[in-house]
């Protein structure tokens, strides 16, 4: 794991965030191994073979996971994007569906 993004992570300003986020990171290694991170464009964003696989954006009052390359996939209409990337926006309180998270990424990595 990066340095980079456990620093990124371990500072953002709400502890509910830190944990959703690292718990989102774990998700992420799970799902794909080789995985590579990088802090990019201010944000945690996470590679497969050289290609954006996912990327977690915080905000003042919420936290985004987007799930790249979902072009073929259906989402629920809960989730945002435009159809090559999808992402879920998670405020404190939320009921966080990581099984549902972690086979969206499962697939939409596969081709990667």
């Amino acid at each position: 794991m990066n340095p980079e993004v456990s620093t990124f992570i371990e500072n953002l300003s709400q502890p509910w965030q830190v944990e959703v986020a690292d718990t989102l990171r774990k998700l992420v290694h799970e799902v794909i191994p080789e995985v590579e991170e990088r802090i990019q464009y201010k944000k945690p964003h996470f590679l497969k073979n050289g290609h954006y696989a996912a990327v977690i954006s915080p905000s003042k009052d919420a936290l985004t996971f987007m799930i790249m390359n979902t072009t073929d996939l259906e989402f629920p209409k809960h989730f945002g994007g435009p159809g090559e990337r999808r992402w879920l926006k998670i405020k404190e309180g939320d009921t966080v569906d990581f099984d549902l998270l972690r086979g969206f990424l499962k697939k939409a990595s596969s081709t990667l």
